[in-house]
């Protein structure tokens, strides 16, 4: 695995604060949804991880991954569109916005039952199957079942295109910045 997987293993694990509300991110994620998704699975990674409870990787991947999805989240805005130097890398590498949603949308389609789908810092759209720590994302889309079921049932297009409304660019630019 990575060099800074090392660090890690003998610290304990704390999951990072929201930075929004529990309600915050409605209609787009609703309040059973996060409370759900968040409060139950996400720090639930971290505390088995931190107890010695089941399968460490598989825990520790749980815990680094959510902890970069719920990170990248605001207050629902209408267009959703990228801007700053993530815009830049989204029309160098795909043209317009539109067809890099596109992209995402069918390489998204593509995974056959659970796992994650993001956009690395090279603007790459990569999957991971179940649970992985990958040292290139930039922005990342949950596409287990406990992230959309609730709120969207089967329709999992309709919740990618709800998601890129809770987008916070402003803060993926930031990570973006510190990649460089």
């Amino acid at each position: 695995m990575f060099e800074f997987l090392s660090e890690y293993r003998t610290k304990k694990l704390k999951t990072a604060e929201l930075p929004y509300s529990l309600t915050e991110l409605e209609p787009v994620l609703s309040k059973d949804t996060l409370e759900y998704h968040y409060e139950s699975l996400a720090k639930g990674y971290a505390k088995k991880y931190n107890n010695n409870e089941g399968d460490k990787d598989f825990n520790y991947a749980g815990w680094f991954l959510h902890d970069i999805y719920f990170a990248q989240f605001q207050k629902p805005h209408e267009s959703g569109t990228p801007n700053g130097p993530v815009l830049n890398l989204i029309k160098r590498k795909y043209g317009w916005w539109k067809d890099f949603k596109e992209q995402f949308k069918e390489e998204a389609m593509k995974i056959q039952g659970s796992g994650w789908i993001y956009m690395s810092y090279t603007g790459d759209i990569k999957t991971i199957v179940n649970h992985e720590v990958r040292d290139d994302i930039l922005m990342l889309v949950d596409w287990w079942e406990h992230a959309w079921a609730l709120d969207y049932q089967a329709d999992k297009k309709q919740y990618l295109e709800n998601t890129w409304k809770i987008m916070n660019w402003s803060h993926i630019n930031t990570r973006w910045g510190k990649n460089l």
